[in-house]
């Protein structure tokens, strides 16, 4: 409950977040039928990089204030970030990529946090707020009502000790509420024993199909240092695998560090 985003909105794991994020969207799009999204851990939908907050980290200009000249496998992303102003928040950027058919609903516990959302999306009736948990969320909106397909996008705050566990937990829940669904886990990586765990049981969880997309700036060996980030996506649409690998490659040539251990992988945790 005391996390907020504001302070670390526009860094390099929100690059590499939503980067691949507007990609699984689009992809998800190339058939006609609706889409159901879901935002688990919302925040307020835009941020303010000038904004005290903001300013205070200054995490921003190590993220996006270094992509003004992208190499193109950003361009989709750049082009919305652009589109919408600095900085939008996965909402936000989800939002302006909803087609007619579409449908989404953000959660957002934090009280004030959710206030903030519920206007930023005051009268579209293609976005649904709620206050609620986010795993809790996961048993009562999936599998959603009219749409036969839907991407669920889970990106906890990993306050709480357990979160890992919590994490692997709710795309257990999640996947079992809806198997044909598309999930896609943010965690961050500071050392690695943390992650491999989460690997670890996604493996002996029995769901098939999962992907995971990795970027370090540093050798993630420092547990008080967000050094790197991932995505662990379960179902992930065709061609995932290869254009996450140019995404990332893309991104490292910008926000690298040149610190020693930096670099990207692509792995297929489980096979289909």
């Amino acid at each position: 409950m005391n996390y907020r985003h504001a302070f670390h909105a526009g860094n390099f794991a929100d690059c590499m977040k939503h980067a691949l994020l507007v990609w699984l969207q689009a992809a998800m799009q190339k058939k006609p039928g609706a889409v159901f999204f879901l935002d688990t851990h919302a925040g307020i939908g835009h941020y303010d990089l000038s904004g005290a907050q903001a300013q205070r980290t200054g995490e921003w200009h190590n993220g996006i204030a270094r992509l003004s000249d992208p190499p193109m496998e950003l361009d989709d992303y750049l082009r919305r970030v652009r589109d919408l102003g600095l900085y939008p928040g996965s909402p936000e950027l989800l939002r302006a990529g909803l087609r007619a058919q579409d449908r989404m609903a953000c959660c957002e516990l934090h009280p004030d946090d959710h206030a903030t959302l519920r206007r930023f999306f005051a009268r579209d009736k293609q976005v649904a707020v709620h206050q609620r948990d986010a795993y809790e969320a996961l048993r009562a909106l999936l599998p959603p009502a009219s749409e036969k397909r839907a991407l669920v996008l889970i990106d906890p705050p990993f306050e709480a000790p357990d979160e890992f566990a919590k994490l692997a937990e709710g795309l257990r829940l999640g996947h079992a509420r809806m198997p044909t669904g598309v999930f896609v886990a943010w965690y961050p990586i500071k050392h690695r024993a943390p992650p491999r765990g989460l690997h670890q049981a996604m493996k002996d969880s029995g769901i098939r199909d999962i992907v995971t997309a990795e970027l370090w700036l540093r050798e993630p060996l420092d547990a008080a240092r967000l050094n790197g980030c991932g995505l662990l996506v379960i179902n992930p649409p065709f061609g995932f695998e290869t254009e996450a690998e140019s995404i990332l490659a893309a991104l490292l040539s910008r926000l690298g560090t040149r610190e020693l251990g930096e670099g990207w992988a692509v792995e297929r945790l489980v096979h289909e």
